[in-house]
């Protein structure tokens, strides 16, 4: 009988404050007790539930709001010319010209002085009906090419042309963006798109890109030296491939394969 007993019911209550002043803040108490407790159950259910849903309602809520464009900091950097390799053997001499398509005869410079003191006696007129005129005596093949302005030498060996596919890693005039170098930052400025896990990650730093420039001005090849991951790699990658045509290396007055490098910087801007 007693196990089923309430003495929070409202007659036990009742009886407990039988001819006392109800006005008294305990009989509240007391009688509002079962709601009062309810109230605090549902109450804190609710806040618990809020805090731990917290980050997926943010998550939700920021996907409805507009995201402000994103500034990518270009910084200029200058790079210097690669070191030279004292250890590596300097380059043959060039090859002797090949000999001339004519005999040549030796035709002294023109010096006024007295008779008496001529020693060298210019080439005489049948001489020069079957040669032509150099600084010495030279016998002609009647198998070389025509040269015209060119020097010519006692050699037999047929001047060659180096490699035409060899890659220059120093040419007399760089490879260089249409516009130059701003034009170039400015064009990264404009297309390069900050990968969302680098942005998450607070990820920033140089990513160092080489590539050849083709005779055309194409780019080819085109790699990271050194990266800084979480997709800022790739993503340096494709605006290069994106890049239009550039000025191609030269070297001797003709373009040249040309390997260059540059570097692209991520840095995110502050708020």
């Amino acid at each position: 009988m007693f196990g089923k007993l309430d003495i929070l019911d409202q007659k036990w209550i009742d009886v407990v404050f039988a001819n006392r002043n109800k006005n008294y803040g305990a009989y509240e108490l007391r009688r509002d007790n079962g709601k009062n407790t309810r109230n605090a159950l549902i109450i804190g259910i609710a806040v618990f539930a809020i805090a731990v849903s917290a980050n997926t309602i943010i998550n939700i809520v920021a996907g409805f709001i507009p995201k402000a464009k994103e500034k990518v900091k270009i910084t200029n950097v200058v790079l210097s010319p690669p070191p030279v390799d004292l250890k590596k053997p300097p380059p043959p001499p060039p090859p002797e010209p090949p000999k001339p398509k004519v005999d040549q005869v030796k035709f002294p410079p023109p010096v006024v002085k007295p008779d008496v003191e001529v020693k060298e006696q210019p080439p005489t007129v049948k001489e020069l009906a079957v040669a032509d005129p150099g600084q010495k005596n030279l016998k002609g093949d009647k198998n070389a090419d025509v040269t015209i302005d060119e020097p010519v030498g006692t050699s037999d060996q047929k001047v060659t042309e180096e490699d035409p596919n060899k890659i220059f890693t120093s040419v007399e005039q760089a490879p260089a963006f249409p516009g130059g170098i701003e034009a170039f930052y400015k064009y990264l400025g404009k297309n390069i798109r900050y990968p969302a896990v680098a942005r998450e990650n607070n990820t920033q730093g140089r990513v160092i890109v080489n590539f050849v420039c083709e005779k055309d001005g194409s780019l080819t090849d085109i790699k990271v030296v050194r990266g800084i991951g979480d997709g800022c790699d790739e993503e340096a990658i494709r605006v290069i491939k994106a890049s239009p045509k550039w000025s191609p290396g030269i070297q001797n007055g003709r373009p040249v394969r040309c390997s260059y490098t540059v570097p692209i910087a991520f840095t995110l801007a502050e708020n």
